[in-house]
């Protein structure tokens, strides 16, 4: 009982908070991560009076829910991606998204190997960094671009197929990741070589039978008329992507994204495709999403903010500029217009829910169990890249109203 005690207090708690985030239009996340900073608060003051909040924390519970929370999280990301439409402004978005990553990577590697001490784990740390810099969330800039009617227009389909090679891009990157992080050390040439083979090779794969096969399966499926049968198909789908991932040795969300990037309604048919979209937005959404983003939020220790104010600052300095210059100088020489390219800079600065799963899957590694804590940089590392993913977050949507109600008004 004490297990369905916590998950219904996470559950209203992260509730409230992101609604109230919403009504002030901040993206839910950054409130639900929020409600989880202070039940951590309430733990660490109210530790006797309130047993319940406290065992939290440390439930097992927890940890699996939002493992099955991550694996919604990212599947319902590749579902909202429609690559057809996307695609259609691949070659520049590709120039974007590739300054996009690399300068917001080296400069977040930069940084972290500069203010962190040398130590077996420094690659690693100062690599999830330059990861976490380079990753962009979509949902926060694609609402702010259906505000004004954008969506559809050659800035709004740049950024998210920008966003969609930058998500595709950071998965490859995590795959290297968790390869440093087993080993110590960044892979030789040889090993490197094996490893984009094995990418190349889990594409190849995915991509034949998300174009041939997943198809045909959905339209044998639509003759039931059974929407659970469909969620199943594709839930099933999800779970081999993955396992092939982990196969390849890579992480298995990135099967789970290319699950559902697939799915899209040219494939699966209008109706399908809004049924399905449908039940796994409300089961993530509703239920597991809040508890994910509870869990990473008991994990941040607002300490950081006075322990280390100086790398904290440096690190949101780099977030939020590095993307203005990689993406934003990119699509200027491309021909868009100054705001225009601004626009798109800033638009791929949120690091979002996917900058989140990747943090947690780094956690999960034992990666933070294992690194010098009398270091104060690398002990409060895990929090500070949390608050600039929060922070980035909550910040773009204000900025790129302001750039496109100005440019709307001009």
């Amino acid at each position: 009982m004490e297990v369905f005690a916590q998950l219904l207090l996470l559950l209203i708690v992260t509730r409230v908070f992101g609604e109230a985030a919403e009504r002030f239009g901040q993206p839910a996340s950054a409130g639900e991560i929020l409600g989880g900073i202070m039940l951590a608060m309430a733990a660490l003051w109210f530790a006797e009076h309130i047993p319940i909040v406290t065992g939290l924390i440390h439930s097992q519970a927890l940890v699996y829910t939002a493992d099955v929370a991550i694996f919604f999280l990212v599947f319902l990301a590749g579902i909202e991606m429609e690559p057809r439409e996307l695609g259609r402004n691949s070659a520049g978005a590709l120039a974007v998204a590739l300054g996009g990553v690399v300068v917001p990577l080296t400069a977040g590697f930069a940084v972290a190997w500069w203010f962190l001490p040398d130590s077996e784990f420094r690659s690693a740390l100062a690599l999830l960094t330059g990861i976490i810099m380079a990753i962009t969330a979509v949902p926060a800039t694609a609402k702010v671009f259906e505000e004004f009617n954008l969506l559809h227009t050659r800035l709004g389909r740049m950024v998210l197929s920008a966003a969609l090679f930058d998500d595709v891009i950071g998965l490859i990157l995590l795959a290297v990741l968790v390869s440093v992080i087993d080993t110590g050390q960044a892979p030789n040439l040889p090993a490197l070589s094996v490893l984009i083979f094995k990418v190349l090779l889990f594409f190849g794969i995915t991509l034949t039978l998300g174009r041939h096969v997943y198809p045909r399966i959905s339209h044998s499926l639509k003759a039931t008329q059974a929407a659970a049968l469909e969620f199943s198909a594709l839930a099933a789908v999800g779970l081999s992507y993955g396992l092939l991932a982990e196969a390849l040795g890579m992480h298995w969300i990135i099967g789970a994204f290319m699950a559902g990037l697939f799915f899209e309604p040219s494939r699966v048919g209008q109706q399908t495709y809004d049924e399905i979209r449908l039940i796994f937005t409300a089961i993530t959404s509703g239920f597991l999403a809040p508890l994910f983003f509870a869990s990473i939020g008991l994990r941040v220790d607002l300490n950081a903010i006075t322990a280390v104010p100086i790398f904290l600052a440096s690190l949101l300095i780099v977030a939020l500029f590095s993307k203005v210059a990689g993406a934003g100088l990119p699509a200027l020489w491309l021909g868009m217009p100054r705001r225009e390219a601004l626009s798109v800079g800033v638009g791929m600065s949120a690091r979002g829910a996917v900058g989140f799963v990747v943090l947690s899957i780094a956690y999960d590694t034992g990666l933070f169990e294992r690194i010098n804590r009398t270091d104060p940089e690398t002990a409060h590392l895990f929090s500070v890249l949390i608050l600039v993913a929060v922070i980035t977050t909550m910040l773009t949507p204000l900025v790129l109203r302001r750039l496109l109600s100005t440019e709307r008004d001009e």
